[in-house]
């Protein structure tokens, strides 16, 4: 499968301040990327940087196998961008908005209409279609947003933090319109709400420190073999005695709490009830700790 989007050791500096180190990442053709990181991390900076708004230090970007450089705005007729805060003018309609839009664009007429209507009707905009923009929710504008990202029916949709600040109902509704959409275009999508990342993104890339610390499917987390297990004793004594007759590699959690971790998961469970038994030991819980996108993230933020 192709990639839309491909980005190799590009580097960003701010005076004294290393912002890229080297980011590599790739998004294959109708996928929706979750790129994640904590605020500050670079992600509106990199998004920049494949907008052509600013210049990179080092590295190569490319869109649609179409270099990317500052200035050249070329490989942004690829492109829909939806900030986190879309600005409008207010005292158009919807439609009018689109409209103008696509006259910027030297779009015709009929296909202005027609894409309009799609858009219009694909974010549950039509029926306000003639209401100002001035009386639209936060959440009504940032699916005006996202259709007038989808005017000129771009190959990539940069979307930067599309539903931070919405609340649970808006982001529902966002979230549904970037998994109907991925279809006809590509999407990067910048949150750092790691569910709304599980339930739509097919992989993930998580930028922390100026590199990309980890890159994969989601699939890939959820395929992969889950070693740990979760210990909770019945006090701190009882843990203490267990640490301490232990062969296991573990991790203290809390007092009572710890983890294991074992190459063979149906091994270690057997291994453990033999050595309870022996220590007369009783425990308040224990389970298999499946891999998440949080756990992940939060080994590499630590």
């Amino acid at each position: 499968m192709m990639n839309v989007l491909e980005l190799h050791q590009v580097r960003k500096t701010f005076g004294s301040h290393d912002v890229l180190k080297g980011v590599d990442f790739c998004v294959p053709a109708h996928s929706i990327l979750g790129f994640i990181g904590q605020n500050g991390a670079g992600k509106t900076t990199t998004m920049k940087l494949i907008l052509g708004l600013l210049p990179k230090d080092a590295g190569e970007i490319q869109v649609c196998q179409e270099t990317v450089s500052f200035g050249n705005t070329k490989a942004n007729r690829h492109i829909g961008y939806l900030s986190d805060v879309p600005a409008f003018y207010d005292y158009l309609t919807p439609y009018e908005y689109l409209q103008l839009c696509a006259s910027i664009t030297h779009m015709s007429s009929a296909d202005c209409k027609r894409k309009s209507e799609e858009l219009l009707t694909l974010t549950g905009l039509w029926q306000s279609r003639k209401k100002r923009i001035a009386t639209f929710s936060r959440g009504m504008k940032q699916r005006l947003g996202i259709a007038q990202a989808l005017l000129n029916e771009p190959d990539l949709l940069i979307a930067d933090e599309p539903t931070s600040a919405l609340d649970p109902i808006g982001r529902k509704d966002i979230l549904s319109i970037l998994t109907q959409i991925k279809d006809h275009t590509t999407i990067i999508f910048s949150t750092h709400i790691l569910s709304d990342v599980e339930r739509v993104c097919d992989s993930y890339a998580i930028l922390h420190d100026g590199i990309i610390q980890r890159h994969g499917s989601m699939q890939s987390i959820k395929e992969k073999a889950s070693n740990r297990m979760q210990l909770e004793f019945m006090n701190p004594e009882s843990m203490q005695h267990f640490l301490s007759k232990t062969q296991f590699s573990t991790k203290i959690c809390t007092d009572t709490e710890l983890q294991i971790t074992h190459d063979n998961m149906s091994q270690l469970q057997s291994k453990l009830h033999q050595e309870l038994l022996q220590q007369k030991l009783s425990l308040r819980r224990m389970e298999i700790v499946e891999p998440t996108l949080e756990s992940l993230y939060m080994e590499v933020v630590k």
